[in-house]
């Protein structure tokens, strides 16, 4: 079966490659507004389920397996998404600085026949950061583009402290329990013919 990723993200289609390069993808216009006050691990859960259905939609990915996926920062509950500003990423960064958040990434799985949602949880602890660090890290850019203002895997790591929890994750794609999914379901598709 043919498998598709739903997501302009370079990051998750990189972190898929270490399970499998035999993938397509396909960008989902996926409607990605929620519901005021919902929670982070339903919030990631319904958008990847949104993105994933959009492309299962497709004329072309009728019969395919497609993987739809979606990771917010949450800090005491209030998920920060993407900056719109570098003065919203500024406020961000300065919200997470010394404190824990919780990172969360929803992944759905839909094929014919299949449907596998789950939801990952990692917690990071950044180091206290000062107006200049903030500044500094806002002007590189990297932060406009990522959930929280900040990629773990560019220079926003040299922000963080610890992590307790899956680091892929972070990135955007628990790619080891996804692994396991994908696994689970291609013997299944083997075993049922």
């Amino acid at each position: 079966m043919k498998l598709i990723l739903a997501s302009q993200s370079p990051r998750r289609k990189e972190l898929l490659g270490y399970y499998t390069n035999d993938f397509q993808v396909r960008v989902s216009q996926a409607d990605e507004t929620l519901p005021e006050g919902i929670d982070p691990g339903e919030a990631v859960a319904l958008l990847a389920q949104r993105k994933a259905q959009a492309v299962a939609a497709l004329p072309e990915c009728k019969g395919c397996r497609i993987i739809g996926a979606d990771t917010v920062v949450a800090v005491e509950g209030h998920i920060l998404g993407k900056p719109h500003s570098p003065e919203e990423a500024r406020e961000m960064l300065e919200l997470l600085s010394g404190r824990v958040h919780s990172v969360y990434t929803g992944v759905a799985v839909l094929g014919p026949g299949e449907r596998e949602v789950f939801t990952q949880r990692t917690q990071v602890e950044f180091y206290p950061l000062s107006a200049r660090e903030i500044d500094d890290y806002v002007a590189t850019g990297e932060p406009m583009d990522k959930a929280g203002a900040y990629g773990i895997q560019g220079r926003g790591g040299l922000l963080v402290r610890r992590l307790e929890g899956d680091y892929f994750n972070v990135m955007g794609l628990p790619v080891a329990r996804l692994a396991r999914v994908l696994k689970m379901l291609e013997q299944g598709e083997k075993a049922g013919g």
